[in-house]
This record gives structure tokens, C-alpha cells and sequence, in this order.
């Protein structure tokens, strides 16, 4: 589906609700940059946010076709990877002043949360730079941030802009590029995961905005070997599926479309790696590898010879010593969300073994880890990386507690109730 018809809405749609994009401009084109002037005509104080490398990647021809309107400009001056944290936001918004009324990010994944949760919290309209194909949270209301040690997305509202030039898009570090590929193919795990938690739990789920991300999907599919050669209509078309993703999930108002069991062990390897001061693979990339895990995870499920030789149980002690073991500083922040939610004290394997047989049917409808693993190298991404990095022992912990950074049902909580 093409993105202008994405931004004109769907009314009526057969799941009950009225699905909205406000999104008044999406650019994704050469020489994308001459559209600046028109579309910033009315802002006359603007703020400009970039770290080093993006402000590098195009911050000059942006500021020159800002003029006048440009007021200030904040480039995040940091050797280490720019963390989302309070920190970042408190220096971003001390350069929002009262006569603040644009805020425009050049950047990617980091810059685009920052610049999205500011502008939200300062009742203020922002334009967003793309500088990599790589995410597909530039159309999506919600801004990822982490505060006091925990990922957390917070609602936010999508950019009135989204502008990309190919010449820059093409030109970003190459995993940037397998980072959005990652993240795209990694819709295979959330779509299945959606439709797990709607039979076991009853959770709403829209078809069309299904059917639409799992085009989205099928179209990178295609793109691999142009994304390998950089070329770009290739690019172009792999920002297009990002912004299309990140719109399905301003349609349904929060990140289900995109985001299930492959991307809470995406955010484990992420903040497990800053608690520990441990490297991590980006975003997108771990997204990609962590589809090849849960895909074994759904064979491994569907290998169970008698679901009725299962019952819940659940060992507090035990659990909150793992939990400690993994998240250390972090510890009592994920045991609050846990405990809030409740989930441990639910009974679900009656569930399983009530609906057993339609949860196989959903288990089987996604690729398998074979096939996850050939669309993985199709991008020049080797699994042998992930294992190297992490090791057997962090991998295992995040099929089993992965899960307890987030608040949404997926494959993981079924993995934690019949294998743990």
C-alpha cells in the first residue's frame, strides 16, 4: 500500500475503529532537502537537533535551507552511543525556550525518540531528518526512552514531517541498512506473536492493519540483494516500508504491528548491555537475530507431544534470584512492572490446553528458524555473530526473562509457562 494512501486514513475499518495518520508531509526522495523552505515558511524560530555523526550526514544543506527560521541548534557532543536517557532529554530541553515553535531532528532511531517525547511534553510540532533506513519508529506515536535503567515507550505524537534524501539514506553505514531490513523482517515474529495474544488473551487485533505490515514485510523481502548494492531504489523502497510500518502503528495507537517477542529480546541484549557495560549489536540487527530465536522457540512449543501433561507453576523464589542475577541495578524496576501487572498469577496453561489446538495452527503460520536464518544472510548477516557475542548463557536468559521489561503477552510468556 502507498504511503499517501496511509496518510489519508481508513473511516471505517471492518476491526470497529477509526484509524488516523496526522502526518502532513512524507518526503522520500533526491534531493529531498529543497522541500525545507516551503514546508518550514510558517516556523520562525526552529530548533535544529543532531549528534556528531548525523549533523555530519547532512546537517549542513539542512541548515542552509532553513535560513533565517533556524534559531538554535543542539548537537549532542558524545564519542559514546547517544543513550535516550534523562540526561539527553534535560540537555534537549534546555534549548526549547518560549519562543521555541519547531523542533526539527536529523538523525535516526535515538534522535527521532529524543526530539519526539520533547516536543510532546512541550506541546510543540517536529519535523524529522532521516539520515538511515534504519527503524521504523519515524511515523510512530510512541518515543523509546530509557529512564532509570528500564525501556519504556512512551506515548508521543507522530512527526508533522518526515523527510529523506536517498543520496543520504543510501550513504549510511552499512548496518544501519541491515538494521532496518532486521527490523522489517522481524514483523514475521510480532504478526505472530498478535495473533497468539488475541487467541490466548482475547486482545484486539485489526486485519487490515495486519495484512498492510505483512506487505510492508514481503516487499523488503525483495530488496536484499539491491540493499547489499546500495542501490538506490532499494533504499528508498526500505524507508518506504519503515514509514509504513511506523504509520499501521499510529492506526492501532501503540507499537503491536511491529514490536513482539524478537524485539523485547532486541531491548534485553540492549539494556543488559548498558547495566553491564557490555556490547550490543543495533537495534535492528539483534531484532533480526532474535527472529531466528523465536522461531525456534514457536518449533520447540509445537514439538510438545501432550499439552495436558502441563500445569501452571511458579516459583518466586527462584525467579526473583534470576531476575536479580540478570538486571542487577535494574532489578527492582522490572520487578515493580511485573508486579503491577500481575501476569505471574495468572493460570494461562489451562488456556493452552483449552485452545491448544487453534494456538498450534497460529504457532505453525510464521517461518521457520530455516527460513528466518536464509533471509538473515540474504543481508550479509552472520548468526554465528549473535551467538559469539552473547554466548549460550545471556541467550537463554533472554528466552526466559526477556519478556519481563515489557507489559505485552508474546511467545516468550508461553516459552516461561511450558519450558521453564
Amino acid at each position: 500500500m502507498e504511503i499517501k494512501d496511509l496518510l489519508t486514513g481508513r473511516e471505517t475499518c471492518e476491526c470497529g475503529k477509526s484509524h488516523k495518520c496526522p502526518i502532513d508531509y512524507v518526503i522520500i526522495s533526491e534531493n529531498a532537502f529543497d522541500s525545507l523552505p516551503e514546508i518550514t515558511a510558517d516556523y520562525k524560530n526552529i530548533l535544529l537537533v543532531a549528534d556528531k555523526n548525523t549533523y555530519k550526514a547532512c546537517g549542513a544543506p539542512v541548515t542552509e535551507k532553513l535560513g533565517e527560521g533556524l534559531a538554535d541548534t543542539l548537537i549532542y557532543d558524545t564519542e559514546e552511543v547517544l543513550v535516550p536517557n534523562e540526561i539527553a532529554i534535560d540537555e534537549l530541553r534546555a534549548h526549547v525556550t518560549e519562543a521555541t515553535d519547531l523542533i526539527i531532528g536529523i538523525g535516526s532511531g535515538v534522535i527521532n525518540d529524543l526530539c519526539k517525547h520533547v516536543s510532546f511534553i512541550s506541546h510543540l510540532p517536529y519535523y524529522i531528518v532521516a539520515t538511515a533506513p534504519s527503524i521504523d519508529g519515524y511515523a510512530s506515536k510512541g518515543a523509546a526512552l530509557i529512564l532509570e535503567g528500564m525501556k519504556v515507550t512512551l506515548n508521543a505524537d507522530v512527526p508533522k514531517a518526515i523527510i529523506a534524501d536517498v543520496n543520504v539514506l543510501k550513504n549510511a553505514p552499512f548496518d544501519m541498512i541491515q538494521s532496518g531490513y532486521g527490523d522489517i523482517i522481524g514483523k514475521y515474529s510480532c504478526l505472530n506473536d498478535w495473533k497468539l495474544a488475541h487467541v490466548v488473551n482475547g486482545e484486539y487485533l485489526c486485519k487490515f492493519v495486519m495484512d498492510a505490515t505483512y506487505e510492508a514485510v514481503e516487499e523488503t523481502v525483495r530488496l536484499a540483494d539491491g540493499l547489499v548494492r546500495r542501490d538506490g531504489e532499494a533504499v528508498k523502497a526500505l524507508m518506504e516500508a519503515l514509514v509504513a510500518v511506523g504509520i499501521l502503528m499510529a492506526y492501532v495507537g501503540n507499537s503491536r504491528p511491529a514490536s513482539g517477542s524478537e524485539h523485547h529480546m532486541s531491548h534485553y541484549f540492549e539494556i543488559v548491555g548498558i547495566v553491564r557495560g557490555e556490547k550490543y549489536f543495533p537495534h535492528g540487527i539483534d531484532v533480526c537475530y532474535s527472529a531466528i530465536d523465536t522461531a525456534k522457540i514457536r518449533e520447540e512449543l509445537l514439538a510438545i507431544d501432550n499439552i495436558d501433561e502441563y500445569a501452571t507453576h511458579f516459583d518466586r523464589a527462584e525467579y526473583e534470584k534470576n531476575i536479580s542475577r540478570i538486571y542487577t541495578d535494574i532489578t527492582d524496576e522490572v520487578l515493580a512492572l511485573q508486579n503491577k501487572l500481575g501476569w505471574y498469577d495468572v493460570d494461562r496453561v489451562s488456556v493452552y490446553r483449552e485452545k491448544w489446538d487453534e494456538i498450534k495452527a497460529v504457532l505453525r503460520d510464521c517461518p521457520s528458524s530455516a527460513e528466518m536464518l536464509a533471509l538473515t544472510e540474504k543481508i550479509g548477516l552472520s548468526y554465528d555473530s549473535f551467538k559469539a557475542l552473547y554466548g549460550e548463557k545471556k541467550i537463554a536468559d533472554a528466552h526466559f526473562y526477556a519478556k519481563d521489561l515489557k507489559d505485552r503477552y508474546t511467545v516468550l510468556w508461553m516459552y516461561y509457562d511450558l519450558m521453564n
